[in-house]
């Protein structure tokens, strides 16, 4: 259901606002913001309640603001034209803003969820066992890309044959069933773990008030001083603790950001994250951004889910070998493996760059169609009809993919136009499908260095900053191609990507220089669970 529903919103709000972008765009903009102000907020939530308080509850807020949002997008679609009319059309707006909040709603309580169940409660029920960990993960990650295909397939299908309206009632009544499937199972893996109840929430407080006195104590002396005078003088406590928690009710999610950050940025593998974040600031992956420059190419929608499909079996490729070669090597060269393979992958992306068919022209200023836009108010591109469309050859001899003629209009040689070549596309496509195998082991070796190295006590809140970094690159990439929105400039666009991978497996070279040491480069070592003198439990740097 969340991933229909992730998938659907935006087509929803494309059909609302008349096949425009721009309700879009502000989602995507609420959303990104959203999880990187209040992710460090929502971790540290995880973190000071029961793991089933916090499993149901972002459960059930998740889906009922899914519901909810269908609910109303329906009553839009039905009555769009008397909202028009009502109040100049601000009822129609105000409608528009109540979806966008509710959906943003569902999709922080989705985040809530996400570091509750993957980051937590795996842990918990796969005990000291790192294979067993390991394997769920993948698990988890396959179930991932086989619904990230699917539940686009089940929505797309629907809305083709039917119509919106009936869209948003099917999710909304599947969220509905699967809220009830969910909450049930929840609670089955949670008494069948008797574990996952051992979790001591005024442990948790405590460090936390530690470190938050400790920080402010070095910032505010005599606030210090009055907690301590406080905490003796038991005759004034009633009254002070009011006024004192009025203060820090109201500084308390400026204080947890803080300590948020600070605290992310003091873990071991703190590199390491910052490496998989630096992998979001890419226009390398199947999003809108690399689809529309596709279609710029000359590739059909056809073609484009032959290929989204290859890339979710690669991804699915990239789990099982992330299971092979942690056995093998070891999580963290697990790590660096993956990483150079998918830079290796990446390479043929920037080498099309510069290969025939590309339309890199760097005399044309990325700036130039924003000035035009704002400035000089020129009217957007139409689609050109069919009688006027220039018919394209392709020097490969493949068939023209965007109206499925295999021969060009015109047979005279002398009055064809100059041939596009698919070298180029193909050699980009090419290296993103592949370097899937890579990114996703090199996602969930990241993922499993969180679980292991962070201490319980904190892993909500670490990994919801870990989520507001990575939505923090995301949005730098979605300003990136904002500033140089032309195809021409999207080569550009593409060595910016690599060089910002590159960067990222740099960092996480380093941490794993910092963890292994001189046995960085001793490969096929066996697992330490499986080593008689291991290290102690506590190092779990040298996985």
């Amino acid at each position: 259901g969340d991933r229909m529903w992730h998938f659907a919103v935006s087509v929803f709000l494309v059909e609302l606002y008349g096949n425009s972008l721009l309700l879009t765009a502000v989602y995507g903009l609420v959303v990104a913001g959203s999880v990187l102000l209040l992710g460090a907020i929502i971790g540290d939530w995880v973190d000071k309640n029961s793991r089933l308080k916090v499993a149901q509850t972002s459960l059930v807020v998740q889906n009922a603001s899914v519901i909810l949002c269908g609910i109303i997008l329906m009553i839009i679609f039905l009555f769009k034209t008397q909202l028009l009319t009502l109040y100049h059309g601000w009822l129609l707006t105000m409608c528009y803003i109540l979806v966008i909040t509710i959906a943003n709603i569902a999709n922080l309580a989705s985040t809530a969820t996400a570091i509750t169940i993957q980051r937590d409660w795996i842990v918990v029920v796969a005990g000291e066992d790192r294979s067993k960990l390991a394997d769920m993960n993948a698990t988890i990650r396959r179930i991932d890309q086989l619904t990230n295909i699917l539940a686009p397939m089940a929505v797309g299908q629907i809305m083709t044959f039917g119509s919106p309206i009936i869209g948003c009632g099917f999710i909304s009544g599947w969220n509905l069933m699967s809220m009830c499937v969910e909450y049930l199972l929840l609670w089955k893996v949670y008494q069948k773990t008797p574990t996952l109840a051992l979790k001591s929430a005024k442990v948790e407080e405590s460090e936390l008030k530690q470190l938050n006195v400790k920080k402010e104590s070095d910032l505010k002396p005599a606030e210090g001083v009055q907690l301590i005078v406080e905490k003796d003088v038991s005759g004034f406590e009633p009254r002070q603790e009011k006024e004192v928690g009025c203060a820090a009710r109201i500084a308390e999610p400026f204080i947890t950001f803080r300590d948020g950050w600070v605290a992310y940025y003091n873990q071991p593998v703190f590199l390491a994250g910052m490496g998989l974040a630096f992998l979001y600031m890419t226009v390398l992956g199947f999003d809108c951004i690399t689809t529309g420059y596709a279609y710029t190419q000359g590739l059909s929608g056809s073609v484009l889910s032959l290929l989204m499909g290859a890339s979710a079996v690669t991804g699915i490729m990239g789990t099982v070998a992330f299971t092979w070669l942690r056995r093998k090597c070891g999580l963290v060269r697990t790590g660096l493996i993956s990483g150079v393979a998918q830079f290796a992958c990446l390479v043929l992306c920037a080498i099309s760059v510069f290969m025939p068919g590309s339309p890199l022209d760097l005399t044309v200023s990325p700036f130039a169609d924003i000035s035009a836009r704002l400035f000089e108010s020129e009217p957007l591109p139409t689609i050109a009809s069919p009688e006027d469309k220039p018919e394209m050859v392709f020097a490969t001899g493949m068939p023209n993919l965007l109206n499925g003629s295999t021969t060009p209009a015109n047979s005279d040689p002398e009055m064809s136009p100059e041939p596009v070549p698919l070298i180029s596309v193909s050699l980009l496509f090419a290296g993103v499908i592949a370097a899937r195998v890579g990114l996703w082991s090199f996602d969930l070796t990241v993922t499993q260095l969180l679980q292991e190295n962070v201490v319980e006590s904190e892993r909500g809140i670490i990994n919801g900053v870990q989520n507001s970094m990575n939505y923090l690159l995301d949005l730098l990439h979605f300003i990136m191609v904002i500033l140089a929105p032309n195809p021409e400039a999207f080569g550009l666009l593409v060595l910016i990507s690599v060089s910002f991978v590159a960067m990222g497996h740099i960092m996480y070279f380093r941490f794993a220089q910092k963890s292994l040491g001189k046995q960085l480069f001793v490969c096929c070592t066996p697992d330490p669970k499986a080593v008689p003198d291991s290290s102690p439990p506590g190092n779990t740097s040298t996985v």
